[in-house]
C-alpha cells in the first residue's frame, strides 16, 4: 500500500474526474469551440474541484464516445495539450485515462507528469467496443522504458461497458491480477459510468485483497459514500459532483464541496 498511501496523503483519497470535451476527430467534437473550448471547460471543472478540496484528480476523456480499444495518435496529443494548459493550476496529484487504451494511458503519463494511471490492464471482456483483451506486461514495460516506473497504477478489474469471459469470480480474478500485474490498487466497477459498483462485489474484493488498496471506481453518491468507505479505501467519482448529477455537464461546485464534506464525515 505504501506508493499509494504516500502518493495521496490521506485514508480513502477521493479522486475526482476532470472529463474533457469530446477531443478532436470524435463524433461529438465541438469543432466551432476547438481546443480553446477543451481548455476553459478542463480549468473551471478542475478549479472547482480543487476550491472543493478534492485529495485528487484526473483527466479522462470520457465524451469519446463510441470509444475505441486504440484510440488516434490525436487524440493522446490533445489530452497532453490541454493538460499542458492547465497543469500551472494543479495543486493536488493528478492522474490520467486514455480510454480505452493503456499504451495510450502511459504514454499521456508521461508527456504530462502525472502522477497516476488509471485502466482496464487484465482480463478479456466482450464489450460494446468488440474483443476487448488488454496487455498489461506490455502497458507496464512500456511505462518504464518511458522512464515512468514511479507512475502509479490503478487496475480496473470490472470492465464498464463489457462483460467478463473469465469463468473466475470477480474476487478471485482481482486476486490473480495483483499477483501477476502488480497494481498499486484495484477499482471495482458498475456496468456503466455514473453506476454503482455492487456493494457485494467490493465487499468481495476487500475481502480477498486485505492489504491492496481497493476502490469504488464508479457511481458513488452523495448519500452512500460514508457506505462505500466503510469498505472501500477510497473512491473515484464524476458524474456526483456535476450539475444535477449528469455525467455530461460541469462540475457543480456546490455539489463537490457537499460531497467532501460527507467523505471527510465518513472517513
Amino acid at each position: 500500500m505504501s506508493r499509494f498511501h504516500d502518493l495521496f496523503g490521506t485514508t480513502k483519497p477521493v479522486i475526482a474526474m476532470v472529463h474533457f470535451g469530446a477531443l478532436p476527430g470524435a463524433p461529438l467534437h465541438d469543432a466551432e469551440a476547438g481546443l480553446d473550448g477543451l481548455v476553459a471547460g478542463a480549468h473551471a471543472d478542475l478549479d472547482a474541484l480543487q476550491a472543493a478540496g478534492v485529495d485528487a484528480v484526473m483527466f479522462g476523456n470520457e465524451n469519446d464516445r463510441p470509444y475505441e480499444l486504440e484510440v488516434d495518435v490525436a487524440s493522446t496529443a490533445a489530452m497532453a495539450y490541454v493538460i499542458g494548459r492547465v497543469a500551472e493550476r494543479v495543486t493536488v496529484p493528478f492522474g490520467v485515462n486514455v480510454l480505452w487504451d493503456p499504451q495510450a494511458t502511459m504514454a499521456l503519463a508521461a508527456a504530462t507528469g502525472a502522477s497516476f494511471a488509471r485502466e482496464i490492464f487484465t482480463g478479456l471482456y466482450a464489450s460494446d467496443m468488440g474483443l476487448w483483451a488488454p496487455d498489461a506486461g506490455k502497458a507496464i514495460r512500456y511505462r518504464n522504458r518511458l522512464g515512468r516506473s514511479d507512475l502509479v497504477t490503478l487496475y480496473n478489474v470490472s470492465a464498464e461497458f463489457a462483460g467478463s469471459l473469465d469463468p473466475r469470480p470477480l474476487a478471485e480474478r482481482a486476486r490473480s491480477a495483483v499477483f501477476s500485474a502488480v497494481p498499486d490498487a484495484v477499482l471495482v466497477s458498475g456496468q456503466i459510468t455514473g453506476e454503482a459498483a455492487k456493494m457485494e462485489d467490493l465487499e468481495a474484493v476487500k475481502a480477498a485483497l486485505p492489504d491492496v488498496p481497493v476502490l469504488a471506481n464508479t457511481g458513488v453518491k452523495h448519500d452512500t459514500v460514508a457506505d462505500v468507505f466503510a469498505i472501500a479505501d477510497g473512491c473515484i467519482v464524476g458524474s456526483a459532483l456535476k450539475v444535477d448529477g449528469d455525467t455530461w455537464k460541469p462540475v457543480d461546485a456546490d455539489r463537490a464541496r457537499d460531497f467532501m464534506a460527507k467523505a471527510k464525515s465518513a472517513r
